[in-house]
């Protein structure tokens, strides 16, 4: 399943807030982001009919909940970035993703602490 740009700001908003009727959505991304309701009630549809959300009618109002877990998207839209961008290869995204990032001093602590682990466990499993 691929979500667009947009949709990812829409499913961010149902993973926090879930359960979320359609209304709260488009008072809650609608001015910000210059979307009609209109074009918010389209991205909702889109993400049922992809399966990435389900509803539930309660009267007049729409109930929306998310069928995927972010964990998951998260995982394949890393995958196809790497993919289209990086030819699929980790560790020249990695390297652009620190030189141009801006980090604080505990991410850059954490960062070298998960790769000091990644060398153990590679040294570990060469012996």
């Amino acid at each position: 399943m691929q979500i667009s740009d947009a949709e990812w700001i829409v499913m961010n908003l149902i993973w926090e807030s879930a359960p979320i009727d359609a209304s709260q959505v488009i008072d809650q991304l609608g001015e910000a982001n210059c979307w009609s309701a209109a074009t918010i009630k389209t991205m909702l549809h889109r993400l049922v009919k992809k399966q990435a959300l389900s509803h539930e009618v309660d009267g007049k109002r729409y109930i929306y909940r998310s069928n995927v877990r972010r964990h998951d998207c998260i995982r394949k839209a890393s995958r196809s970035f790497l993919d289209r961008v990086f030819g699929g290869d980790a560790a020249p995204a990695l390297l652009h993703l620190v030189k141009n990032s801006k980090l604080s001093a505990d991410e850059v602590a954490e960062l070298r602490q998960l790769l000091d682990s990644k060398a153990r466990s590679q040294k570990e499993s060469s012996k």
